[in-house]
């Protein structure tokens, strides 16, 4: 096992017989060997582990533990979804088996191919060579990368059933603004004029593209060899089809740059404020450049993005406050919220 992973976490541990057994019979690559599991600890969300037999690996995701909203960590639909997105982006991981079957685990899961790389968080792996030159590369690679997940011909990928573009930037903010209210907390601040300027501000959306919908540095695994070249994009559970500048504001709302509030900086910890990196309207402008989009309306798309990064906070820490997670990394997310409310509604952001 890989030192990018840890030892499972207490209460998170899976009948790795049940699994083990489950896989031979659907993957035929597998020798002998008893399966070995350990946890990919960067998700906050879907639990992902590494799991070996032999020779032979995979990556295996499941649902969070606790209730789920309807529809919600829908693994059937994401592996489905590698299905069609990995022949025309061999960014995306190949999906090996989906389990429906309760009986196997109490959830349904999938295995996909395990990528190696990686993965930028706040620091670069020791003994890096970081240069201005590799910052702006990286930069480049993540606004690249974006543009050709946005260029995928869906229709022909088989993924109209994916999504429903139609009246898209509505239903999310409604669906948003929906989950923030089930998931308040005591504390949770009142986001009643923000949402209010946002419902009076919705733009008319440009032609609908596949959109990862969480796509950031650290939903990539990057080569060892050469740090600016992607081996993998993760993390496709909200993917669909719908407003190309809502996943580019996404992106651009974890991307920190050094003039930013402290307060915003120590929400999302990252690289990115390093010399070399591009400032946000760089990303952008490169963006619009190679994707030929018009980006006058980013200011609601980016108060957007900060409202939706609120409410994905605020459901994992009330999962935590419920004791349905033991991680410690959600502790303070209390705090985040407010911060992250506070700037969007007051417009520095």
């Amino acid at each position: 096992m890989n030192d990018d992973t840890i030892e499972v976490r207490a209460g998170e541990q899976m009948n790795w017989q049940s699994i083990e057994d489950y896989l031979r019979t659907r993957i035929t690559t597998i020798g002998e060997g008893h399966i070995q599991a350990r946890q990919l600890p960067s998700g906050a969300y879907n639990l992902t582990y590494l799991v070996q037999i032999g020779e032979w690996e995979g990556v295996l995701r499941r649902p969070p533990l606790g209730p789920l909203a309807p529809k919600a960590h829908d693994m059937g639909r994401e592996a489905g979804l590698l299905a069609r997105i990995h022949p025309v982006f061999p960014l995306a991981p190949s999906p090996y088996a989906f389990c429906d079957n309760l009986e196997i685990m109490s959830v349904p899961f999938y295995v996909m191919e395990r990528r190696r790389g990686i993965v930028l968080n706040e620091t670069f792996p020791e003994g890096s060579i970081v240069t201005p030159e590799l910052c702006r590369r990286l930069s480049e690679t993540v606004a690249d990368t974006l543009v050709k997940i946005h260029a995928i011909d869906w229709k022909a990928a088989g993924l109209d059933k994916f999504g429903h573009p139609e009246g898209f930037l509505e239903r999310q903010l409604t669906g948003w603004i929906e989950r923030y209210q089930r998931s308040q907390t005591p504390e949770s601040p009142d986001i009643t004029l923000l949402t209010r300027w946002l419902i009076e501000h919705i733009p008319t959306s440009p032609p609908a593209t596949l959109i990862h919908n969480d796509f950031k540095l650290n939903n990539m695994l990057l080569d060892t060899q050469d740090l600016a070249r992607p081996t993998a994009v993760l993390d496709w559970e909200m993917t669909t089809i719908g407003d190309p500048l809502f996943d580019l504001a996404i992106s651009l709302c974890y991307w920190v740059q050094p003039d930013d509030p402290e307060e915003l900086r120590a929400i999302l910890p990252t690289i990115t404020p390093q010399p070399g990196f591009f400032t946000r309207a760089e990303l952008m402008e490169r963006y619009a450049t190679l994707s030929g989009r018009d980006l006058s309306s980013m200011q609601f798309y980016m108060t957007f993005a900060y409202l939706k990064l609120s409410v994905i906070l605020q459901q994992i820490y009330i999962r935590w406050l419920r004791g349905q997670t033991q991680d410690p990394r959600f502790a303070t997310f209390g705090t985040r919220i407010h911060t992250l409310i506070q700037l969007a509604s007051h417009g520095t952001v």
